[in-house]
């Protein structure tokens, strides 16, 4: 029996405010943003930005701008980055700039490559850093931090002055990078200080279009003076190790209108906030700019998130009406050692949570290294939608079905919605959520009435919507002259190739494409494989065999011609799209890929390597300097593959020095939760091991990772005797980037591991383990992953 899955579109709302918000570019820029209440604009067009989070002072400064450009490459296009206090000032009067901590230059290398830049300047951040980022001699001082006691507001004009100096010229007035500050973060109860910070920020010389706040918990801000943002992630460290899957995350893999999230750190300030309204929908778009681009591991809560977590969840807030997706983290990176103290969030200045010394991995799409992983490539493949399509959806309403989840452990419902215009739109499904996975839903078909144009019944035969399917598919999209009135693939891109314009779609798996084509906009369609079928006024073209060689060819009635390129699910996550050698082509690869100017670079741990192009460059030919390329038709891409050298042999011998012996008692901290073992137990009861570099991969240890699968509580790796990496056990496998190390030590010193076991009983979550044989410290199997650099031109 077909499930009936209906949607009623209400006639469009009334254009919504603008002007209306103390918000105001720089005179004369020539892509102004403008705020309405209901989205963004840029230049007088709807604007969809994607930001990511990537703290600077957390990397080597030597590897940012090719971390930019992966970033760039994955469709953000705009970094954020905390300025944070005490990695600039540990010592009071002693102001750092230099090195790892260059805001200047890192904002440039934004401006560079064309990236916005929105610093959060503070100056309390949280971002699991000591005293959230407030140095130890300012809290120190007498006096009450975030609030307006002067004795507080003194230190903090000159460090906003001190941020203000190294971000001169490049506000917009000055044709720079920055679009947005952030001031301070999650204070709920006090607008009148975040007024105070606003201000003294202005006064200090900082400048920006918009002026935003974390808005979740609650939040009182001070009138109209800062734009909200939020946010919502997979996963909590921050909750109780035995308190489940928070149902405050289970909230986002639903559509619904509701933004805020009470439970982002709710572990430092209560669940609800007494006597607040809810900031008017209708004044201020709903934009993000912390959905969990994965999830830091604390010591008593270690959450495992996977790719499909973060693609299904930035999916849905799509369909909830999102018209600003902004992530956190999608950069990893390294907590800087301190002077004085160690730099992370722990028990020892107060906070519920031991976080790891050094690791901020946070399990993002780029990782601590620069490593790409999986969600890397989900999100990717949404932020090539917006991009294309960004300006469509930002100013279309999302409008929710007449059948919904009854609560949020419905998981028999369907989750769907509609963004739309009135007459055309997006129809989003998520039916995947971590832990607790979504049934099949057979017999699906969706209908979508209008108020303005004809009701839309798709597909043409009911279909099974697979457990753990997200996917977006148009509804009337016009592609330079053709009207698709529906397709079960979702979009990705467009580029001009072979004289048309060619639009990529993404299979959605377990679900035959169907592209349905309005005729009266056709003159004539050529099918690689299945077959055009007229019907009732539209074309139906089913039976596409989806891959690289999957294009329908379609003429336009007038006159212009388009290409339908189907892609298989798996290919469809390693389009890339960028300008390279002279035009906008795609890649595809399966690896990281930047373009910079007039070269793209691969970076690959392949033995062979391989990319494709669309279109080909005109010479027929690409270049990779020194070593051979071998080209072929894949499809409608040319596909090159370089024959590289052999790879370093990847095995790792590792030398056990000296067993673990019993794990040490589990204490707690701060609202009772477990507690990192003291260091004495790393030093006494640790397994050791011992890991000797070849001499080849020391003289060129960019791009080298030690992967190390290990059981056990908590890891630590040293060089001599400074710690050089640490993760806590959560299932994941442990990355360690050799080019981070010292070199000369590792020659004479080697690299120590050490290993501590975990308690029976202690109090610590850690997901997706059975039996007891993980708790025992050691370390089962190690390889090293070497990752090349290829830089190539057209010939």
């Amino acid at each position: 029996m077909v499930t009936p899955h209906r949607l009623r579109v209400p006639a469009p709302s009334a254009p919504p405010p603008t002007g209306h918000l103390p918000f105001a570019d720089a005179p004369g820029v020539p892509d102004p943003i403008e705020v309405t209440g209901r989205w963004l604009t840029r230049g007088g067009r709807p604007w969809f930005p994607v930001s990511g989070e990537f703290h600077y002072s957390r990397y080597p400064a030597r590897e940012w701008e090719e971390e930019l450009l992966k970033m760039k490459a994955g469709g953000v296009s705009a970094v954020a980055s905390y300025v944070i206090w005490i990695h600039h000032e540990e010592i009071e009067g002693r102001i750092r700039f230099d090195g790892d901590r260059d805001l200047r230059r890192f904002a440039e290398l934004c401006a560079r490559h064309g990236l916005d830049f929105i610093p959060r300047i503070g100056p309390w951040c949280h971002a699991e850093v000591r005293n959230g980022g407030l140095p130890d001699w300012l809290l120190a001082r007498a006096g009450m931090p975030r609030t307006d006691d002067p004795a507080y507001l003194e230190p903090v004009r000159n460090w906003f002055t001190e941020i203000a100096g190294q971000l001169r010229g490049l506000d917009r007035a000055h044709g720079g990078p920055i679009v947005a500050i952030q001031i301070e973060n999650e204070l709920y109860d006090q607008p009148g200080h975040l007024r105070t910070l606003k201000r003294l920020a202005q006064e200090a010389g900082l400048s920006a279009p918009l002026w935003t706040s974390t808005a979740w918990g609650g939040v009182q801000l001070p009138g109209d003076e800062l734009l909200p943002l939020y946010g919502g992630y997979p996963e909590a460290f921050w909750t109780e190790a035995d308190g489940g899957w928070p149902d405050t995350c289970r909230k986002h893999f639903f559509f619904t209108h509701e933004r805020d999230d009470e439970g982002i750190g709710a572990d430092l300030r209560p669940m609800t906030v007494r006597g607040t309204d809810p900031v008017p929908a209708n004044r201020f778009p709903w934009a993000t700019c912390e959905l969990g681009g994965g999830m830091a591991v604390a010591y008593h809560r270690r959450p495992r998130v996977e790719a499909a977590d973060v693609a299904a969840l930035g999916l849905t807030k799509i369909g909830c009406g999102s018209v600003w997706q902004g992530y956190y983290m999608f950069h990893g990176g390294t907590n800087p050692h301190g002077e004085l103290t160690d730099l992370q969030e722990s028990h020892a200045t107060g906070y519920p949570n031991d976080l790891p010394v050094l690791t901020y991995d946070f399990q993002a799409p780029l990782g601590e290294y620069g490593q790409v992983r999986p969600s890397y490539h989900e999100l990717r493949l949404q932020h090539l939608l917006l991009e294309c399509f960004g300006h469509r959806i930002a100013p279309m309403e999302s409008v929710l079905p007449e059948r919904r989840p009854a609560g949020q452990h419905d998981r028999d419902t369907l989750r769907w919605a509609v963004r739309t215009d009135g007459t055309s739109g997006f129809l989003f499904v998520t039916n995947h959520q971590p832990h607790d996975p979504l049934p099949d839903h057979a017999d699906t078909a969706f209908t979508v009435d209008f108020p303005d144009a004809p009701a839309l019944t798709l597909p043409s035969a009911p279909v099974t919507v697979p457990s753990g399917a997200c996917f977006c598919w148009p509804l009337r999209l016009d592609v330079a002259g053709l009207r698709l009135e529906w397709a079960t693939s979702q979009p990705v891109c467009t580029v001009e190739a072979g004289g048309r314009t060619v639009l990529v779609l993404a299979a959605t798996d377990g679900i035959a494409p169907e592209l349905v084509l309005d005729a009266d906009t056709v003159s004539s369609v050529a099918t690689p494989s299945g077959e055009a079928t007229p019907v009732a006024g539209r074309i139906v073209v089913s039976g596409v065999r989806p891959g690289t060689d999957a294009l329908v060819e379609v003429d336009a009635a007038d006159g212009s011609r388009v290409g339908l390129l189907v892609l298989d699910p798996a290919t469809a996550r390693t389009v890339y799209r960028g300008d390279a050698w002279g035009a906008e082509r795609l890649v595809l690869s399966g690896d990281a890929v930047v373009f910079d100017g007039d070269e793209v670079r691969l970076h690959s741990p392949a033995a062979e390597p391989s990319f494709a192009v669309l279109p080909a460059p005109d010479s027929a030919q690409v270049v990779v300097a020194g070593t051979r390329v071998r080209e072929e038709a894949d499809g409608v891409f040319t596909r090159y593959t370089i024959e590289a050298a052999p790879l370093p042999d990847s095995a790792v011998p590792v030398t056990l020095v000296r067993p673990a012996g019993p794990a040490p008692e589990p204490v707690t901290g701060v609202q009772g939760r477990a507690s990192v073992p003291a260091d004495k137990y790393v030093e006494t009861v640790a397994a050791e091991y011992r890991v000797d570099v070849p001499e080849d991969l020391l003289r060129t240890p960019a791009g080298v990772l030690l992967r190390l699968r290990w059981t056990g509580d908590l890891a630590r790796a040293y060089v001599g005797d400074v710690l050089v990496a640490d993760q806590f056990y959560s299932g994941r496998v442990w990355d360690i980037g050799l080019d981070r190390l010292p070199v000369e030590a590792l020659r004479t010193e080697g690299l120590r591991l050490k290993v501590l076991p975990l308690a029976a009983d202690a109090r610590v979550h850690v997901p997706g383990q059975v039996g007891e044989a993980w708790r025992a410290a050691g370390v089962q199997h190690a390889e090293w992953v070497v990752s090349r650099s290829w830089t190539v031109r057209a010939g």
